[in-house]
């Protein structure tokens, strides 16, 4: 199916958009302008990310108003001003120096969506050390990698996730000097060799200069997975905060006066660029949700905390369409105005449902661990093309290229010609290498790009469509085939709530699409609905395309951050090895 271009309601807006005029927009912008959005240390001593987001702000007219919402679980509230948080991260910055821990020194915190995880996450950039945030959900060994891999010499934990993943871990992780616990009275107490998190920021001083700090000094490691091998940590740096604040504001649409609620969490890349830093630079409110994916929850949450902007995940959006627009429908949201997505693409039957749940599209956008920040989207004034990246950002230069001799490659100029996604280096937010592995990292590299591994094409208006990671993409009887093309067709369907696609080898064809489904609640997993899936599409997208093959899987294999695991479905369909598993969402 062809999906129709979304234009915006005419009607005057609520808010002007910050990005009004696309091609004046890019014309005009330059990164040293977007670096002028933002004070500097004073006296001219550096960049300094938790300066941006906290301390200039705690020091202005902005100082009382409220930074940080936090949502328990169990109901309770906790309101963080920007003054507060000022004391709260000075409090913890001087625990670190308190400790002997400096400038460079891996801090790592392993905790769900606290309070204490947004303030040891700015109190450690304060103390120019380097923050590495960590799921939660991670079992003993990925915790182990990760530490490991990145020298950690502090974790902040809580004390049941320390008695269940990490106490045994210890003997193996030489450079762990501190283990500060959270007490949640669920673990042990007085463990001997921690300390108590509260004990420690009750003693610190509230006060706290930050030092020197160059805009190139590491600030942020983020583990990524790769399809083999152990995982790879990113590093980023404090000039990052350019691309973090710039972006939320013209992709995100960012105001101050805005409520902003981002879902990710902070073991996700997106939970730190966007779920702390991004919308604290500029001033906003942000919601925390402590608890996991529930769908009235979700929905109380937009509607009584009067959420302006959603920023969500496709795995997030196609569960609450799993649970039925007439859901949605019982509640009001009067405030929210925009609703954007990043993850995975987004197929075109959620960006449309959007409309019809909430009165408002999903803008989909795109960027990677290893980008920092978005760096293609669909903006708040622009028409969507459902399906579509959107366009890149201004000050990001975005290529279709092709791999020619040994490190050149070759720009395609057509338009909706398949190539590899390329970005020529240069934007601040972009990572400056894999923690110890110098040359995996200039492999990333050729030509004067930096490869992104994603496949993709880019229409005549400039618009960007992700065909699928390159190690996904199917050769079927002489054909390329996009898992995600197949997968959004098998949505349109009533029945299906998600579709993961492979290629699985054939004798004659190479190989043939497989198709593996998750139904929506009132559907069963039946012949006859198999045949009807396997005819609707073929139906809509030809008999080369459409997928031989259809398995009904209860649920498909994600990782935390809400991406359809394929590699992992191939994995287990032709009993290969799994590789790197550590961001599975049920592990």
């Amino acid at each position: 199916m062809a999906w129709a271009t979304i234009s915006k309601p005419v009607r005057a807006w609520a808010v002007i958009p910050n990005l009004r005029d696309y091609a004046e927009a890019r014309a005009a912008f330059s990164w040293d302008q977007a670096r002028r959005e933002l004070d500097g240390l004073p006296g001219g001593q550096g960049l300094n990310i938790a300066h941006e987001a906290v301390d200039r702000h705690a020091a202005g007219p902005r100082a009382d108003y409220l930074a940080l919402r936090w949502l328990g679980k169990n109901g309770e509230v906790q309101d963080f001003t920007y003054a507060r948080l000022r004391s709260l991260t000075n409090r913890f910055a001087n625990v670190l120096r308190a400790l002997g821990v400096g400038p460079g020194d891996r801090v790592y915190v392993l905790a769900g969506r606290i309070p204490e995880l947004y303030v040891a996450a700015l109190g450690t950039l304060k103390n120019r050390s380097v923050f590495c945030p960590l799921f939660s959900a991670f079992g003993p060994e990925p915790i182990r990698a990760r530490l490991a891999i990145g020298g950690a010499r502090v974790l902040v934990t809580t004390e049941s996730l320390f008695g269940r993943k990490v106490a045994g871990l210890r003997s193996s992780l030489p450079d762990l000097e501190h283990v500060l616990l959270v007490g949640d009275g669920r673990g042990p107490t007085g463990v001997a060799g921690t300390q108590d998190y509260h004990a420690l920021m009750a003693g610190a001083g509230a006060d706290f200069v930050i030092g020197p700090t160059d805009p190139e000094d590491a600030a942020l490691l983020h583990f990524t997975s790769g399809t083999t091998g152990a995982p790879k940590g990113a590093v980023h740096v404090h000039e990052a905060v350019v691309a973090h604040h710039i972006t939320g504001k013209l992709a995100l649409d960012f105001h101050p006066e805005d409520v902003f609620w981002c879902t990710a969490d902070p073991g996700w890349v997106t939970g730190t660029s966007y779920g702390i830093i991004a919308p604290l630079t500029n001033g906003m409110t942000s919601i925390i949700d402590e608890g996991e994916f529930d769908a009235e929850r979700w929905y109380g949450i937009l509607q009584e905390q009067k959420v302006t902007i959603w920023y969500t995940a496709p795995t997030a959006v196609r569960m609450l369409m799993k649970a039925g627009t007439e859901l949605a429908l019982k509640y009001d949201f009067p405030a929210l105005r925009f609703l954007s997505s990043v993850g995975e693409p987004l197929n075109p039957e959620a960006v449309v449902w959007g409309q019809e749940a909430f009165g408002h599209p999903f803008h989909d956008n795109w960027w990677q661990t290893e980008t920092g920040g978005i760096m293609i989207a669909n903006y708040a004034a622009m028409e969507i093309r459902p399906g579509s990246m959107g366009r890149p950002l201004p000050g990001i230069d975005a290529a279709i290229v092709r791999k020619v001799g040994d490190d050149g490659v070759e720009v395609i100029e057509e338009p909706d010609v398949q190539g590899e996604l390329a970005l020529r280096p240069g934007w601040p937010s972009m990572f400056r290498g894999y923690w110890g592995e110098p040359e995996r990292y200039r492999k990333c590299f050729r030509g004067g790009f930096y490869l992104t591994g994603d496949l993709a094409k880019r229409d005549r208006d400039g618009y960007f469509w992700f065909v699928g990671r390159a190690d996904d993409v199917i050769k079927t009887s002489g054909h390329l085939v996009g898992p995600f093309e197949v997968e959004s067709v098998l949505m349109e369907h009533e029945a299906v709530a998600e579709a993961g696609v492979i290629g699985k080898p054939d004798p004659v064809a190479m190989e043939v699409v497989k198709a593996f489904v998750s139904l929506k609640d009132g559907y069963e997993p039946t012949p006859e609905l198999r045949r009807e899936l396997l005819a609707f599409a073929r139906t809509r997208l030809g008999a080369v395309v459409a997928p031989k093959e259809i398995d009904f899987r209860p649920t498909l294999p994600k990782t935390r951050s809400g991406k359809i695991m394929r590699r992992l479905l191939r994995a287990r369909e032709l009993g290969l090895p799994e590789g790197d598993i550590s961001t599975l969402e049920e592990s």
